[in-house]
């Protein structure tokens, strides 16, 4: 063996166990958060915490019933308002966007990919709730413009991933443009679209600095979509800076109701892409 042929098996052997030491650190920092989450969340749980409303400030006990529901109702608002004006301008940009429009809106979603969360709040802020008030729909709207470009970019890849073939197959028996793609391409792809919109909403769910500035938060029931909304992230970050040490309990138990539906939603994604991957062989 040459000497430089040892210089380079010396080389790639470092750079190899280098990479394998970060990666077991990245690792080992993932399983950290998550172990100390799991411990404390666990045992903070109980039947009250999904069934009784906060208690005062001071006092032991009670529940998280009204932020559960409340970000339900918020997710379900900016589900149905960002996941079809996301699915549509993918639809766009995969089957009709040209070079010059197409770039700027592809350029566009991925900046308002890359904008924080606290300023998508602070914008609805200005629009929504100084004209009107704090409320679940402002809330919606927020994670809305989150959600958009998400679902937007996502629903572009998959559908640029279907074979140019199936459409000039569908285009030489005498189908439109718009019959090809609802019947063929968005068929094809719906696999990995709804991967895209499941991590897209579980992405949104754990977001807490847009509620801040819309729909804020409530101690009890709220008056409907047009009132004040309690959310999980919002109760965690409140009761996280409280000087009461129930409420750090009742912290931890809301961060691990978060991480499992965050969990089950990309365990959900993970299913069904796999299953449309081993259709597909």
């Amino acid at each position: 063996m040459t000497l430089r042929n040892r210089w380079r098996k010396t080389l790639s052997y470092c750079m190899l166990s280098l990479t394998g030491v970060c990666a077991v650190v990245a690792v080992s920092l993932l399983f950290l958060i998550l172990g100390i989450l799991v411990y404390n969340g666990w045992r903070s749980l109980d039947w009250n915490f999904f069934t009784k409303l906060p208690k005062p400030p001071g006092e032991n006990g009670g529940g998280m019933v009204n932020a559960i529901v409340g970000s339900l109702e918020i997710v379900l608002l900016a589900t149905m308002m960002g996941l079809p004006v996301g699915f549509m301008a993918g639809v766009y940009l995969s089957e009709f966007g040209g070079k010059t429009f197409g770039f700027l809106v592809r350029y566009m979603a991925d900046l308002l990919n890359g904008v924080p969360s606290i300023v998508i709040g602070i914008f609805v802020w200005t629009v929504v709730v100084t004209r009107f008030h704090f409320s679940a729909i402002a809330g919606g709207v927020a994670l809305a413009l989150i959600l958009i470009p998400i679902t937007a970019r996502s629903t572009e890849q998959f559908m640029s991933s279907v074979p140019q073939t199936l459409r000039e197959g569908a285009l030489a028996l005498g189908a439109s443009k718009w019959k090809t793609i609802a019947t063929v391409v968005v068929p094809a792809a719906y696999r990995g679209i709804a991967t895209g919109m499941i991590l897209g909403v579980a992405r949104i769910s754990g977001e807490t600095a847009p509620l801040l500035f819309t729909s804020l938060n409530n101690q009890f029931w709220g008056g409907g979509l047009t009132d004040q909304t309690a959310s999980l992230p919002v109760m965690v970050y409140s009761h996280a800076l409280s000087p009461y040490d129930d409420w750090h309990r009742q912290a931890w138990a809301a961060g691990l109701v978060l991480l499992l539906g965050v969990l089950l939603a990309n365990v959900a994604a993970r299913l069904i892409l796999s299953r449309g991957i081993a259709l597909q062989k």
